[in-house]
C-alpha cells in the first residue's frame, strides 16, 4: 500500500469528469487499499479518486469514530434526492483549513457497485448523505467551496496559496543574535 498525494484546490485537474470503471481486478483493489490508506493518514472521513489524480468513478467513506466502517462505492450515482434540504458545515481534504457552510438535499439514494462489481443501493442521510453527495461532486468535476460565494471562494484560493508558499519555503528561522 502507499499514501497518495492529494491534489488541491484549485488544481486543475481535480476538474476533471470521472470516468466509469469497467474491470474489477487487482489494478482497482491496489487502487481501493491505496486510498484507503490515503484517507486514513490524511484523518479524512472520505476521498474520491479524483482527489488522487486518477479519474475514475471510485469513492470511499467512514464516518465512524473507530475508523472501522469503510464504505466503498464504485460507478456511485444519485437516484433520487429529497426535496428538503439541509445545511451543514463541509471541509475537504483537497481544500485543507478551509470550512463553510453548504445545503444539500437532506436525503439522497445511491446506486453503486461494491470492490467486486457487486450492484447495490442505500438510502442516506445526515452525515452520509452529505459525504456522498460531496463525493460524487469531485467525481463529477466540482469542489465543494464552488457553491459558495465568490467572495469565499477568492478567500479560499487565497488561504491555500499562503499555505502553500509557506511549505515551499519551509519552516521559520530565527535571525541570529547581535
Amino acid at each position: 500500500m502507499a499514501i497518495l498525494t492529494i491534489l488541491e484546490y484549485p488544481d486543475r485537474r481535480l476538474h476533471k469528469v470521472a470516468r466509469p470503471v469497467t474491470t474489477f481486478d487487482d489494478r482497482l483493489h491496489k487502487l481501493l487499499a491505496d486510498m484507503t490508506e490515503t484517507m486514513y493518514a490524511a484523518n479524512g472521513v472520505g476521498l474520491a479518486a479524483t482527489q488522487v489524480d486518477v479519474h475514475e468513478r471510485v469513492v470511499l467513506l467512514d464516518l465512524s469514530e473507530t475508523r472501522s466502517e469503510l464504505r466503498v462505492f464504485v460507478n456511485p450515482t444519485l437516484t433520487w434526492a429529497s426535496p428538503e434540504t439541509a445545511e451543514g458545515e463541509e471541509g475537504c481534504l483537497s481544500v485543507p483549513g478551509v470550512f463553510d457552510k453548504v445545503t444539500r438535499p437532506a436525503k439522497v439514494r445511491v446506486r453503486a457497485q461494491d470492490a467486486h462489481g457487486n450492484e447495490f443501493e442505500l438510502e442516506c442521510e445526515d452525515r452520509l448523505a452529505v459525504a456522498i453527495q460531496h463525493e460524487i461532486d469531485h467525481l463529477d468535476g466540482k469542489v465543494f467551496v464552488e457553491k459558495l460565494s465568490l467572495l469565499k471562494q477568492a478567500r479560499a484560493r487565497a488561504k491555500l496559496r499562503k499555505r502553500h508558499m509557506e511549505r515551499q519555503r519551509g519552516p521559520r528561522r530565527e535571525p541570529a543574535g547581535l
